[in-house]
């Protein structure tokens, strides 16, 4: 909930307004903007889209760190989680040949003995992490920590997961791969949980060297479910089981457009510990209580959102049942205008979503929302994807696949601060975001052939941090 704060307070004093001036170079520019249409049956059509994401993280990542980007083509920092995602991806470009899997192996090697060797320590500057730990932001070229942000459970968490993912999938007796099950090893056990019990058994969302453990403690539902089972799982510095009946505290059951199932309004929190972990037939003691798992749960959240779109209640423009998806994206501005006599707020970056709990929404649709419920809901997922690429063309669907987020109610430029405005289409992000992109590619995947799942479910750590949460049934009995 609070683990993208950081990111918007620092864009907007690192880069501020001058981001709606923010162009690719012109040769990108071109590349960018290449429009690709032609009808595709649903196969090639997630094919495409999947290619085309991946090769943002395999493309975009520092030639000399391996580090990924928080964004691009806006030069920023790299965000640690938008690395995990992309070492997840390699994999799947691997397996579907994307590039050799010699040439993945190296990539996930070098990322990750990159973290490794990097510097670590409770110095303010200079280091890479502490306790195991990783900065929520790196500087691209040296890897250290950007500025005054936090040492991140959550986007370690990510990073870790991504490690895993390698250590599972590259499983062939070779020298490149047992170092990669080795690198990754290491660095899961090199990984303090017990640091970040300021308050037992909580979880702390951070830690600075300035002022010491967050205040804020990771409570669910939210997206990290991952954090509390990878620190369950850890070898070397878990915490008590108490920590998952901990995070629970405050769950919240409700019904959202004839849905019953766990709130939480951005889709992103019932995406991203799915990327891993494969939630179907297993459960918990709170879902075992309301006869569903998790997944049936994002399945029924998905599924409320689109409704939520369908009926509009706000009267913005698109929305309907192809058009659809709200969770935490790029915004045009921090600012109100009024459009067709009606004040309407709208939001940078933000966290947009919509259950019985909460609706943030300006008009603003991140296409990631949909896609990633692609495991969920195939078929509207299937369909969004068609739609926006058809309907937007090279506005939003470009070289890298699908832009962070569009806005079809402005169609003004009036006070925007980044993005392009099309007068009969809406506003256009002009960046890919890392922990956007990074959904998109596994989500795909995990519905086309369940890969990352698969090796996930071979992974003991990720077996263990499970069973001492609860969990059982399903695939858990057979191991």
């Amino acid at each position: 909930m609070h683990r993208r704060l950081t990111a918007l307070l620092l864009l907007v004093s690192f880069i501020g307004c001058s981001l709606a001036q923010v162009t690719p170079a012109p040769d990108t520019a071109t590349e960018m903007r290449r429009r690709a249409v032609a009808p595709l049956d649903s196969d090639a059509v997630l094919d495409e889209v999947e290619r085309r994401t991946f090769q943002w993280f395999w493309d975009t990542a520092d030639p000399t760190t391996r580090l990924v980007p928080d964004r691009w083509p806006t030069i920023t920092f790299s965000s640690i989680a938008a690395v995990g995602f992309g070492l997840t991806a390699y994999g799947i470009g691997a397996e579907r040949g994307y590039v050799t899997r010699e040439a993945a192996a190296d990539r996930v090697l070098k990322t990750l003995q990159f973290f490794l060797n990097a510097p670590t320590g409770p110095e303010a500057s200079g280091r890479t992490g502490y306790k195991g730990f990783y900065y929520h932001f790196l500087y691209m070229n040296s890897g250290t920590r950007f500025k005054d942000v936090e040492l991140s459970t959550v986007d370690t968490a990510l990073l870790l997961a991504g490690a895993l993912f390698c250590q599972s999938y590259f499983d062939r007796d070779n020298d490149s791969e047992r170092a990669i099950r080795e690198a990754a090893e290491e660095l899961y056990r090199r990984a303090d949980w017990t640091f970040f019990l300021a308050r037992p058994p909580a979880i702390s969302m951070g830690w600075t060297p300035e002022h010491g453990l967050h205040t804020y403690d990771w409570r669910g539902y939210n997206e990290a479910m991952i954090v509390v089972l990878l620190a369950l799982g850890s070898p070397t510095h878990p915490v008590d089981p108490s920590a998952w009946s901990e995070y629970q505290k405050t769950y919240q059951w409700g019904t959202f457009y004839g849905q019953p199932h766990l709130m939480f309004a951005p889709l992103f929190g019932h995406h991203y510990s799915h990327v891993w972990i494969d939630f179907r037939g297993i459960q918990d003691d709170y879902m075992r209580a309301h006869g569903i798992d998790y997944f049936e749960n994002s399945r029924r959240a998905t599924i409320a959102q689109r409704s939520y779109a369908i009926a509009n209640p706000n009267g913005y423009r698109d929305y309907g049942p192809t058009i659809w998806g709200l969770s935490a994206c790029d915004g045009p501005m921090d600012a109100t205008i009024a459009i067709d006599g009606r004040p309407r707020l709208f939001y940078g970056y933000a966290a947009r979503g919509a259950d019985g709990n909460e609706i943030r929404d300006d008009g603003t649709i991140t296409p990631n929302a949909s896609i990633s419920s692609m495991p969920f809901t195939p078929d509207i997922s299937t369909d969004a994807i068609r739609a926006m690429r058809d309907r937007y063309g090279d506005h939003l669907y470009t070289t890298y696949g699908f832009l962070d987020a569009f806005n079809p109610t402005l169609r003004t430029a009036e006070k925007v601060q980044t993005g392009t405005v099309d007068p009969q289409l809406g506003w256009f992000d002009v960046d890919y975001l890392g922990i956007d992109q990074g959904p998109i590619v596994a989500m795909i995947e995990n519905h086309r052939s369940e890969l990352v799942w698969k090796a996930m479910r071979k992974n003991p750590h990720i077996i263990q941090g499970l069973k001492r949460a609860g969990f059982s049934g399903g695939w858990l009995e057979k191991q």
